[in-house]
This record gives C-alpha cells, structure tokens and sequence, in this order.
C-alpha cells in the first residue's frame, strides 16, 4: 500500500498545489489561457504522438478492445443522462452536461501519466486507444445532443458537419492520427525533434495537474446539488465496473490491458465537462461542483483501484 501511495500521492499533491496556489494568489483565471493552450496543443499530443509512433502497428488493432471499452463509456454516459434528465426535468442541453460528468473521465490531464507511473510503459497503447475512442464518442455525441435540444433545429447535415469540424481539429486526436500513420510507415524524428517531444512529453502531467488544481480553485464551491452523489458514484465506481464486466464479455485479454482500462475509468470528470458546460452556457456550477467534488472523492476510490491493479488483488475477467 506504501507503493501506492507513493504513486498517488505527486499526483493529488500537484493538483493540491494548484489549488493552493489558486487561493492563494488571486490571479484571473484568464492567466491560464496559455497554460491550457500549451497542454491541449502542445505537450500532450507530443505524449500521444510519442506512445503511439513508437508503438508495433498490430498492438494498435485491438478491435475488442476497443469496442468493449468505447461502449462501456457510452452506457456510463447514458445512466448519467438519465439521471441528468430526471433531475433537470426534461432539459436534453443539462442532462447531456450530467451525463459528461458520470462517463467522461480526466484520461487527457490524468490519464497518461498515472497509468504509466502504476503500470508502466506497457500501459501506454490501451491508454492510448481508450483516449481516442472515447474522445470520438463523446465529442460526437455533445454536439448532437445539443443541437437536438436546441430550439433552432438544423440539418442532421449540418450538425454533422459541425461533429467533423471538432473531431478533425483537435489536436490531440490529430496527434494520435500521425502517430499511427509514423507507426505504420516506421518513421523515426530526427534525434534533435525526438528530444524536444520527449522534453514537452514530461511536461504534460505536472503541467496539467497542476492547472487542474488552480482551475478547480478559481470556481468556488457554492453548494452540493442532491444528484451530485449519483453522478460521482456513476463515474468513479459504475465506471470501473462496467468495463470490467464488458472486458469479461468480450475478452479474454492481456491482464495488463484489463487493469489499464479499470484505472483509466476510475479517472474523476475531466477538466473538459465545465468547459463544455461554459460553451453551451448551461449547467456551468454543477458542471464544476462535478470536477471538484469527483476530483476530491478519487483520493480515495482512485488510490484504491490503484492497489488493486498493482497489487494483483482486481479479480480476473468474469467469463472464461
């Protein structure tokens, strides 16, 4: 347990930095416009370019892999909606906000660097394919939920249209793309371009977590809405459970991909469920109410997956 904690604690002690430091110095949060700019758009597509160039094309074509874990996300995703929908009576825009929170986990800020840590580099094309897929996913579904709830309808075209837009721009599924196409083709970077990756790769995780910690402490807790508990639950404990029960459906597989993608779905909400929330302009204080109280409750349900990976005690798959 000793090793665990080890593990978890620079993890949560940089997002605790952050937050100090975000209490602590009153700076606007304005100031982390390029700190986030250097994270979405530099250092961690270097990380996703890094693991997956460097990764034998037939490791990446784990079709039931994928399946079992990109549908996992989409039925958290669909429990939280519907919690979501009960709650706010109705209203498609917040439920879809609701159901971010319960099945998009931080696998961009936190992912990659705590699995590798626990795990080590052999975790790193399951961390990889997960944040792909489950990027593709959600990313397509937001959009086309909140153009249905929109009362200005537009072409299913259109929002189509839009769903490509965000795929194809964004840098880190632009970044997983060239790093598969290097894999294939066997590209090696010159020695001086491969450094300088390897120098932003290591820079991804304390930069984010700590950027996590001063965003959660520029947005102050005001109150603690009555789903809340639902949708923590849903995310850092449904989550785990249900890719662990479709891993077993779908498998067998490599035990190391199984605890890879267990770790990976006990991640809190990511940082990007109140950036979606501030985009659409609905369910903004809950959205970050959901960061900060799943990021403060993963102490304990994060560094207890953690153990259970490392130390051998995650049952194995379900069906033999």
């Amino acid at each position: 347990m000793i090793d665990v904690l080890n593990l978890a604690l620079p993890f949560f002690g940089l997002i605790i930095i952050g937050f100090a430091c975000g209490k602590i110095k009153q700076i606007p949060d304005t100031a982390l416009g390029w700190m986030n700019f250097f994270i979405v758009y530099v250092s961690l597509p270097a990380l996703f370019y890094r693991i997956l160039a460097q990764t034998p094309l037939e490791q990446l074509a784990q079709v039931d892999f994928i399946v079992a874990t990109t549908l996992s996300t989409f039925w958290v995703f669909a429990l939280a909606f519907a919690i979501g929908i009960f709650v706010n009576k109705g209203r498609i825009d917040q439920a879809t906000i609701a159901g971010l929170a319960g099945g998009y986990g931080n696998i961009g800020y936190m992912g990659p660097g705590l699995a590798l840590s626990t795990l080590g580099p052999s975790a790193a094309v399951p961390v990889a394919l997960i944040f792909c897929f489950d990027t593709l996913l959600l990313f397509s579904l937001v959009p086309f939920m909140m153009a249905i709830a929109s009362p200005q309808k537009r072409s299913i075209a259109a929002i189509g249209l839009e769903v490509a837009k965000r795929i194809g721009t964004n840098p880190l599924v632009i970044a997983s793309a060239l790093g598969i196409a290097s894999a294939a083709i066997h590209f090696q970077p010159p020695m001086a371009i491969g450094r300088l990756m390897e120098f932003l790769k290591n820079a991804s995780a304390p930069c984010a977590l700590f950027t996590l910690g001063v965003t959660v402490a520029l947005r102050p807790l005001k109150r603690i809405p009555w789903e809340m508990p639902g949708l923590t639950a849903v995310k850092l404990v449904m989550h785990p459970v249900v890719v662990f029960v479709m891993l077993s459906a779908f498998g067998p597989f490599d035990q190391m991909w199984v605890d890879t993608a267990v770790l990976m779905a006990a991640l809190p909400p990511a940082l990007n469920v109140f950036v979606f929330a501030r985009q659409y302009d609905t369910w903004v204080e809950q959205a970050s109410t959901a960061v900060l109280v799943g990021t403060v409750v993963s102490v304990v349900t994060l560094t207890t997956v953690m153990w259970m990976v490392k130390s051998g005690a995650l049952p194995h798959l379900l069906f033999r």
